[in-house]
């Protein structure tokens, strides 16, 4: 395993971190600012908001500049957005510091994903690109607990510092470990070339997946906590750890998708947005019963996070002349279903829905991703058969024309 992948993965555990432990930090913040509940909120959404931005902007502003320093520029900016962060005198500049901060997040992770497939086999890309998001597994898994642990007991701004100096690590291990770009192919193609990635209507049809196939599980996600302690009995002191058993979840479904993606990227999507949608459903009706909950949460992450490699690997596939742009418009696309799960489940729950109906409208999200999907594999089954044909066709041309000149003879 290449060495420049842990220094990847170092990277996107320090962005994932930085992503998610507002959400453990959240009361601390608002009473060191006095701000509401709701404002306090807005430290995530502008962060999201952030992330889908930068997704497009920030990677088209640097598709013609090499990989490796635009890596490295893009932890700087991490770098300073949680500086800033740890340091804000007020809420304003907190904001500032989070949406700094969430600029480099798409194109971190789409770029990454482009040099983690580009240092390995070909038929290990799937697996590559794993590696790489194990960081954000990671991040869920051990950052999020600990780091709210450390900002209750030394306040929010120690964990800020600590995301800092996660950053300044992964910097210096891009900087030393990982190649100049990938095989050291440069990327040649330019915004005009990138942009035409998105004529493929494969590119399209995966980005909506994207959105549709990861919403459905976040959208269950976002409101875990009042269905585990108003649905499922659980004690308050009790959903830290379900969650991070829910990351165990995450970490696997992340290995194992990433290597059934290596061999059959379409297949692997078909097969576990299925089953996701299954666990869902069972989810929604045995919220109360604790045994099922327990194991409802591991399956959940581990279905849901499977599909990540794949989808990423899927965009970069129909855009592989210019694979930048569309991988990072795919991560922006997984915080766009990450809005559209938890805005739905919000929805449903203030309709007076009740507890489990975020987690049906997250079944419901995933059927339509799985019904995308399916369009998306027969479309591409037709044109890999067409493309078959007309290889066949043309390699036996030359034979009809011989024919007749034989008889000349």
């Amino acid at each position: 395993m290449p060495l420049g992948l842990i220094a990847l993965a170092l990277g996107g555990f320090g962005i994932g971190l930085t992503e998610f432990i507002i959400m453990g930090l959240m009361p601390e913040v608002a009473v060191s600012f006095q701000v509401s509940e709701a404002a306090a909120g807005w430290l995530i959404s502008g962060y999201a908001l952030a992330v889908v931005v930068g997704a497009l902007l920030v990677t088209a502003a640097v598709t013609r500049l090499p990989r490796k320093p635009v890596l490295a520029a893009l932890l700087v900016l991490f770098i300073i957005g949680n500086l800033l962060s740890a340091v804000a005198p007020s809420y304003e500049l907190m904001m500032l510091g989070r949406v700094i901060a969430a600029l480099c997040h798409g194109a971190f992770f789409g770029i990454g994903s482009v040099v983690a497939a580009d240092m390995v086999a070909p038929n290990k890309k799937g697996a590559a690109i794993a590696i790489m998001f194990t960081g954000l597994t990671a991040a869920n898994v051990l950052g999020v607990p600990f780091g709210t642990l450390l900002g209750q007991a030394a306040g929010w701004r120690s964990t800020f510092w600590a995301i800092t100096a996660v950053g300044v690590v992964a910097l210096i291990g891009v900087l030393t470990l990982v190649p100049e770009t990938g095989r050291g192919q440069a990327n040649s193609a330019g915004l005009r070339g990138e942009l035409r990635a998105f004529k493929s209507a494969q590119v399209w049809l995966s980005i909506t997946v994207t959105i549709l196939g990861y919403g459905g599980m976040f959208g269950a996600f976002t409101y875990i906590a009042y269905t585990l302690t108003e649905v499922g009995g659980f004690d308050a002191g009790a959903v830290p750890w379900l969650l991070i058993l829910f990351g165990v979840g995450l970490f696997i479904g992340n290995a194992v998708g990433g290597k059934a993606a290596d061999r059959n990227v379409d297949a692997t999507l078909l097969v576990v947005l299925a089953v996701l949608t299954v666990i869902l459903v069972v989810f929604a009706l045995t919220a109360h019963n604790q045994i099922m909950t327990i194991a409802s949460l591991l399956l959940m992450g581990g279905f849901g996070f499977a599909t990540v490699p794949g989808l990423q690997m899927r965009v970069m596939k129909y855009a592989s002349t210019a694979p930048t742009l569309a991988s990072g418009a795919n991560i922006g696309a997984f915080n766009a279903g990450n809005a559209l799960g938890a805005w739905l489940g919000g929805v449903t729950i203030t309709a007076g829905l009740g507890y489990t109906s975020p987690i049906w409208a997250g079944a419901a999200i995933t059927v339509l991703g799985l019904g995308v999907m399916a369009i998306a594999a027969r479309k591409a089954k037709t044109q890999s058969q067409k493309t078959a044909q007309n290889s066949t066709t043309t390699a036996a041309a030359p034979d009809v024309e011989a024919a007749p000149a034989a008889v000349g003879a």
